[in-house]
């Protein structure tokens, strides 16, 4: 018996790449900053934010550490990213219009 593949956030490459630009951080600058370096080759970020890969539940703690943002807005569809990143204080995102 064959299992369905698990949901997966529809938004969550497009922030993954939001918050990289809003840093101007290239990939391999971010995966610094998130101290994935030692790990990862750059080219694990361009699977990220195509949405070929799915990172990690840590991985994406350290991106939602780093904008400053709780985790739940990465992966909830319906909240956008604060206009500003990394937030000023940390976000509980905005809810998306419909």
């Amino acid at each position: 018996m064959a299992r369905e593949p698990r949901e997966r956030p529809m938004r969550l490459a497009a922030k993954l790449l939001q918050i990289r630009q809003a840093l101007d951080l290239s990939q391999t600058e971010l995966l610094e900053r998130l101290g994935l370096a030692d790990k990862y080759a750059y080219t694990i970020m361009s699977r990220n934010e195509r949405g070929t890969r799915e990172p990690t539940l840590l991985e994406l703690l350290a991106y939602a550490r780093l904008a400053n943002i709780y985790l739940e807005v990465l992966v909830d569809d319906l909240l956008d990213l604060p206009p500003r990143l990394p937030s000023p204080e940390k976000s509980a995102g905005v809810k998306r219009k419909k």
